[in-house]
């Protein structure tokens, strides 16, 4: 049996039903006793009742009581191994009495949920607390298979902050992505809408996002408008090139899907960049073939968001995942080669 938790909302995961969000999360509870915890007050959002319909928002508290054991349960409090609390601490590119930034590396999931198994970000935080008596706090999110930068509140006013911040057009996420092909015209916007289609698993394994013409998007049940800008920095003749992507609006897998739909699907994704996906470089699939990684391609390089204490501009800045520092070895492409931020400077 697990200890009682508090789980924070994180962008991306608003607006839905706070039973949906729980079963994604902890999905060998039934749905009868989801209803059952939420009629006796054992599940609770900001410290109020609510019901399994209720619909949540990006930083809200929702505790969670004591759940029963599974195969892969979630480590109690206090129980992360000094190995594990050494390598979340590793991660750590930046760190203030308000807020840590992590580098996360590819493989390791935000938070929990079907396959996600007990060792995640969410569950090592306690390891990030330092000086302080309560765990860091997820404001936002990035994909398991994703690395790059996580921004993490030290505290619950910091959440509140930057939970706001997010929602604000002066905060900027810059992606980092080798795609298959080079794109043409070489810089531009994909409005291409999504659409959740489910998986074949039993917990729905394998779902993933279908896009859908921007014509299409407002008479298509459950689609969601979505926006991505890119530029291409470098290119690797016509068989491969690295991209800068910011995805406009948040929606799951985006930029994977929306990089898959135009006919360029990110290097290693299996999930959008199958034997099936046609592609404009080398014709089939995602994989470069060769010495060349299979992890994916896609890399959370920065982040520009108002300090939620002082309000400057804090800029945080990721190194590049092993894997896909030696395919930008192989090459030849230098980070340091390209401007900060090739969307405010006059490129290509």
């Amino acid at each position: 049996m697990s200890r009682v938790q508090t789980i924070t909302v994180a962008e991306g995961d608003g607006d839905q039903r706070l039973d949906r969000w729980f079963k994604r999360l902890f999905p060998h509870i039934p749905q009868g006793r989801v209803d059952k915890m939420c009629r006796k007050g054992e599940i609770r959002v900001d410290g109020g009742r609510v019901k399994g319909s209720t619909r949540i928002e990006v930083g809200q508290q929702v505790r969670i009581p004591p759940l029963p054991d599974t195969k892969a349960p979630a480590p109690e409090r206090g129980g992360i191994s000094e190995a594990d609390a050494k390598f979340i601490r590793s991660c750590v590119i930046y760190r203030d009495d308000h807020v840590i930034a992590l580098n996360k590396p590819p493989g390791l999931a935000v938070q929990g949920g079907s396959g996600m198994g007990e060792r995640h970000v969410d569950a090592l935080s306690e390891a990030l607390m330092f000086d302080l008596e309560e765990r860091p706090r997820l404001v936002h999110r990035i994909d398991k298979d994703t690395s790059g930068v996580l921004l993490l509140a030290r505290t619950r006013e910091a959440a509140k902050a930057l939970t706001a911040n997010f929602r604000h057009r002066e905060t900027r996420k810059i992606y980092w992505a080798a795609v298959a092909g080079v794109p043409q015209p070489r810089d531009g916007t994909i409005k291409y809408g999504l659409v959740k289609a489910g998986g074949h698993g039993k917990r729905g394994e394998g779902e993933k996002m279908v896009a859908v013409h921007p014509a299409e998007v407002d008479d298509t049940p459950g689609a969601k408008r979505a926006t991505t800008d890119y530029t291409t920095l470098e290119q690797a003749g016509t068989r491969c090139c690295w991209m800068a992507l910011i995805p406009v609006t948040g929606r799951t897998h985006q930029l994977r899907a929306h990089m898959a739909e135009i006919g360029h699907p990110i290097v290693g994704d299996g999930k959008y960049g199958g034997s099936g996906q046609e592609n404009l470089g080398d014709g089939w699939g995602a994989q470069l073939g060769g010495e060349l990684s299979k992890k994916l391609h896609l890399h959370a390089r920065s982040l520009k968001i108002e300090h939620p204490a002082t309000r400057a501009i804090l800029h945080l800045t990721a190194p590049l995942p092993d894997h896909m520092a030696r395919t930008w070895d192989t090459f030849q492409w230098q980070p340091s080669d390209v401007p900060e931020d090739p969307f405010e400077e006059d490129w290509g």
